[in-house]
C-alpha cells in the first residue's frame, strides 16, 4: 500500500494513538518495534490541542514527530458514544465535549477539512455508528445517513495526496451490509472500512458480518476492519480478506498487566511470576523480554511503577508486529492456512463470556468518563 510517507506492507495492524501518541511510548520506540502506520483521532485532536494549533506547527506528522504513515479516524465512533451529549441530524452532529462540556457542531465537510489540515495519509468519512443491539429500523436509518455523509465527504475533499475511505455500516444485518457495501463501492472511494463491529456482539457474529462484507468489497482496494486487535481475531480477519486493522486492545491490556504470548495472554500479577527468573515470554525478542525477568515485571506492576506500562506495551506491540510480519511471509509463501491453524492450535484466547463482560465494562467506563 503506497502512501506519501512510505510503502506499508499489508496485512497491517495500526496501534492507536488517538491524541497523537501511542500511550507510554516515544515515536522512535514505536518505529523500532516495526510499526509502519499509526492511527490518530480527529475528535480528540479537535478538542485538544485544536486543529488550528496542529496545522500552524506544520501538520500532524511534524507535531507528533512521526515520519511514517498516519490514518486519522473521523471521530464518528467517539461522537456517537457520547449518547446523551449529542444530537444527530442529516446536517451533522451537535455534541458536547466530554472534557469541558463545550458545545460543538460537526459536519461531513468539517471532518474532511480537519483531516486535510492534519495531513494524514489516509482519512475517513464521517459515519453514524449504531449500537450492535439497535433495531433493524434504527440501523437502517444510520446506514442511510452514513451514505449521504460519505457522498458529502467525497465532494468536500480538496487534497489529492490523501486517500479517503468510506465506512460500510449495517450492524449485524446481512441485508443492510449488502446494501451499504453496494452503495459505497459504486462511489469509487480509495478504500473501504468495515465499521459498527466489535462493539460487544459475540465474536462469531463479528466474523460472520466481516465475511459477508469483505466479499462485497473490491479486491484491488484496501479493506479495513475497525477496532479489532486480538491475535486470534487478526488471523481470522486476514483469512477473510482484511488488509488493515486497528485497536487499542494490545496497549490497553498491557497497562492492565496482560502480556501476549504464543500460548495466550499471561497475567503478570499472578503469583507464579513472583520469583520467575526467565522473561515473561522466552520466545520473544523484544527489549522487555531481552532485558527483564518476569519477576521484575511482576514487581513493577505490584508497585504501580510507570515503567511497568511502558515495558508491557513494548512487548505487546512487538508481539503483534511480529505476528503480522510472519503472516505476510506465510501469504507470500502460500502457507497462510497452515500457519493460522498451527498458531490457533496452541493459542488460548480469552474466554468469550469474560471477553464480552470486559468489553461491556470498558464501553460503560468510556461513556461514564465522557
Amino acid at each position: 500500500m503506497l502512501t506519501p510517507h512510505g510503502t506499508v506492507a499489508t496485512p497491517v495492524f495500526l496501534p492507536v494513538g488517538s491524541q497523537g501518541a501511542v500511550k507510554t511510548l516515544t515515536p522512535e520506540e514505536v518505529k523500532d518495534i516495526g510499526i509502519a502506520m499509526v492511527l490518530a483521532n480527529t475528535y480528540h485532536l479537535c478538542l485538544r490541542p485544536g486543529i488550528a494549533t496542529i496545522e500552524k506547527i506544520g501538520g500532524l506528522h511534524k507535531f507528533m514527530a512521526w515520519d511514517r504513515a498516519i490514518l486519522t479516524d473521523s471521530g464518528g465512533y467517539q461522537i456517537f458514544s457520547l449518547a446523551s451529549l449529542r444530537r444527530v441530524s442529516d446536517d451533522g452532529v451537535m455534541f458536547r465535549s466530554h472534557i469541558d462540556g463545550s458545545q460543538h457542531f460537526i459536519t461531513p465537510e468539517l471532518v474532511i477539512q480537519f483531516q486535510e489540515a492534519l495531513g494524514a495519509d489516509i482519512i475517513m468519512a464521517l459515519d453514524e455508528c449504531p449500537a450492535y443491539d439497535d433495531s433493524f429500523e434504527k440501523v437502517s436509518r444510520a446506514m442511510s445517513r452514513t451514505h449521504q455523509w460519505a457522498e458529502r465527504c467525497q465532494r468536500a475533499q480538496r487534497r489529492s495526496d490523501q486517500a479517503l475511505y468510506a465506512i460500510v455500516q449495517g450492524g449485524v444485518f446481512p441485508q443492510l451490509r449488502h446494501q451499504s457495501a453496494e452503495y459505497l463501492t459504486s462511489l469509487g472511494f480509495s478504500g473501504y472500512a468495515i465499521g459498527g463491529l466489535s462493539l460487544g456482539e459475540p465474536k462469531k457474529v463479528t466474523l460472520a458480518m466481516t465475511e459477508e462484507t469483505v466479499a462485497l468489497l473490491p479486491q484491488n482496494k484496501p479493506r479495513y476492519l475497525m477496532g479489532v486487535g486480538s491475535p486470534e481475531d487478526l488471523l481470522e480477519g486476514i483469512a477473510r480478506g482484511v488488509d488493515i486493522f486497528d485497536s487499542a486492545l494490545p496497549t490497553r491490556v498491557a497497562r492492565n498487566g496482560a502480556f501476549f504470548t504464543r500460548l495466550g495472554r499471561a497475567n503478570i500479577g499472578n503469583t507464579a511470576y513472583h520469583q520467575m527468573e526467565q522473561p515473561i515470554d522466552p520466545d520473544c525478542d523484544c527489549y522487555t523480554c531481552r532485558t527483564f525477568s518476569a519477576a521484575y515485571l511482576h514487581h513493577l506492576f505490584g508497585c504501580d511503577e510507570l515503567l511497568a506500562y511502558r515495558l508491557a506495551t513494548i512487548h505487546n506491540l512487538n508481539f503483534i508486529s511480529n505476528l503480522m510480519r510472519k503472516v505476510r511471509s506465510a501469504i507470500q509463501n502460500g502457507t497462510f492456512n497452515s500457519f493460522k491453524d498451527n498458531f490457533l492450535s496452541s493459542y488460548k484466547p480469552t474466554d468469550e463470556q469474560i471477553r464480552l463482560n470486559q468489553k461491556q465494562k470498558w464501553l460503560k467506563s468510556q461513556r461514564l468518563r465522557k
